[in-house]
C-alpha cells in the first residue's frame, strides 16, 4: 500500500522521516497529520517515533537504518539519542558515527542485507555500517551520482532508482543487491527518489504530488499489494500449520 502525505506543504517525505521493517522515525514539529498518517498505517506492527537529530528535523537525510540498526551523526545530542534508544525495539542497535559526509541518508542506501555507499565514505564508517546494520557494503554510484541515498529507494523486495540509470547499470546494481530494480520518479517527475519517499517491505509513503502512474510503479516494484503485515503473518501461519500437519 502506497500512501500520499505532506510535511508542512513539503512533498519531500524522505527528508522528514525514516522507515524500516522494525521502526519508523518521524520529524518533530510539522502538522500532527503527518505523524498520524504514519501511525495509522504502521502503529499495529512497528513503533512510530517522534525525533530530531542534532536539533534538526531533516532526520531522513541525516540517518541511515534497517531492521537491525540505526546510525546517526555525531552531532546528535545525548538527550535525542536517549529518547530514540528508549523508543526503539531492544533488538535494534543504535550507533553515533563521526563522518565527514554527515548527511548519512544522502550517501548511503540500504535494505536489511546490502548497502550502497558514496565512493568517498570513511573506511571506519563502512565498518560501523557493516557491523551495526548487518549488511554487505558496496561503494557505488547510481546513474553516475555519488549521492546514492538520494537517488534510490531499496527494500528487500525491490528498488526504485534514478530515471536516467542505464540498463547496464540497473543490471549491475540488481545483481549486487539481488533484487529487481526499476528506473522511475516520485512527486510528479522528481529524480530525487530517496528524499521524495520512504518504503519498507509492506508500506510506502510519498509526497502529495506523486501521480497515480508513479504510485502503481512503486506498488509494483516493491510488491506492496501482496505484502500487508497481516498477509505476511497469514502466510507464516499457513506454512506453520502445514509443517505441523
Amino acid at each position: 500500500m502506497a500512501v500520499r502525505v505532506q510535511f508542512e506543504n513539503n512533498n519531500e517525505v524522505g527528508v522528514f522521516s525514516k522507515l524500516t521493517n522494525s521502526y519508523c522515525l518521524v520529524a518533530i514539529g510539522g502538522s500532527e497529520n503527518f505523524y498520524s498518517v504514519f501511525e495509522a498505517e504502521l502503529a499495529e506492527t512497528i513503533p512510530v517515533i517522534h525525533a530530531s537529530l542534532a536539533g534538526c528535523r531533516i532526520i531522513g537525510r541525516m540517518s541511515v537504518g534497517n531492521r537491525h540498526g540505526l546510525i546517526v551523526p555525531n552531532a546528535t545530542t545525548d538527550t535525542e539519542l536517549q529518547h530514540i534508544r528508549n523508543s526503539l525495539p531492544d533488538s535494534v542497535k543504535l550507533q553515533r558515527v563521526e563522518e565527514r559526509l554527515s548527511a548519512l541518508g544522502n550517501v548511503i542506501a540500504c535494505n536489511d542485507y546490502v548497502a550502497l555507499v558514496h565512493p568517498d565514505l570513511d573506511r571506519e564508517t563502512e565498518e560501523i555500517l557493516a557491523d551495526t546494520l548487518n549488511v554487505e557494503v558496496f561503494r557505488q554510484t547510481v546513474s553516475s551520482n555519488v549521492l546514492v541515498g538520494s537517488y534510490c529507494a531499496l527494500t528487500n523486495q525491490g528498488g526504485l532508482v534514478h530515471p536516467h540509470t542505464s540498463p547496464q547499470d540497473q543490471d549491475e546494481l540488481s545483481s549486487l543487491l539481488q533484487i529487481p530494480l526499476v528506473a522511475g520518479t516520485v512527486n510528479r517527475g522528481s529524480e530525487v527518489i530517496g528524499a521524495g519517499m520512504v518504503v519498507n517491505d509492506w508500506a510506502a509513503f510519498c509526497g502529495f504530488d506523486t501521480t497515480s502512474t508513479e504510485i502503481s510503479v512503486i506498488e509494483s516494484v516493491f510488491k506492496l499489494n501482496e505484502a500487508q503485515p497481516s498477509a505476511i503473518t497469514t502466510s507464516m501461519r499457513a506454512s506453520l500449520i502445514d509443517s505441523i500437519a
